[in-house]
């Protein structure tokens, strides 16, 4: 299972790195891009050697992820972020996204007919069932509501990507106590 994770400056850091650390100890198969190989998070931790989007194929991955923080007013703009939101939603990928994330997916009409979450004051009418919980399974998509929720959304893609065996050992390494 490849996972690509979009990040840009801004991005809330937990948001991230709550999933990145336990998606590589479940041993997935993770990308971290942006448009920069350092990026600067909301709290002004850097995140360095990055790969750059434009030296890989995004078409080439399994699951989407996409962390949330103020940068989503970048994504919300970005045509290239766009076209890749698209391409996961419209070939039935997996697609995970937190916080403020999942509003880009509903701006482009990607939660009609899904039950989501993201950042409660955020949310608007996407034309699915918004459900005020920590993390959301919708098919292929999962959804988070904010920093508070981030090891449980990365513990939902990882039963989602790789399986309930693959989560019950990361559980078990880290003394989880379900």
């Amino acid at each position: 299972m490849k996972i690509l994770a979009l990040i840009f400056d801004g991005f809330e850091e937990e948001e991230a790195m709550a999933p990145f650390a336990l998606l590589r100890r479940a041993g997935a198969n993770l990308t971290i891009a942006s448009l920069n190989k350092t990026v600067k998070g909301n709290h002004d931790i850097y995140l360095t050697n990055i790969t750059l989007l434009n030296e890989i194929d995004y078409k080439d991955f399994d699951c989407l992820l996409v962390p949330g923080g103020p940068h989503y007013v970048f994504l919300r703009q970005s045509e290239l972020v766009h076209e890749i939101i698209n391409y996961y939603f419209n070939n039935n990928k997996i697609v995970a996204g937190i916080c403020a994330a999942p509003t880009i997916f509903g701006m482009l009409g990607h939660l009609k007919g899904k039950k989501y979450t993201c950042f409660t004051s955020m949310n608007k009418d996407f034309g699915g069932t918004y459900l005020d919980d920590g993390v959301v399974i919708d098919g292929n998509l999962i959804t988070s509501k904010s920093v508070a929720y981030s090891i449980d959304f990365a513990y939902a893609i990882i039963k989602k990507t790789m399986g309930d065996d693959v989560l019950n050992t990361v559980w078990k390494h880290i003394y989880y106590e379900k």
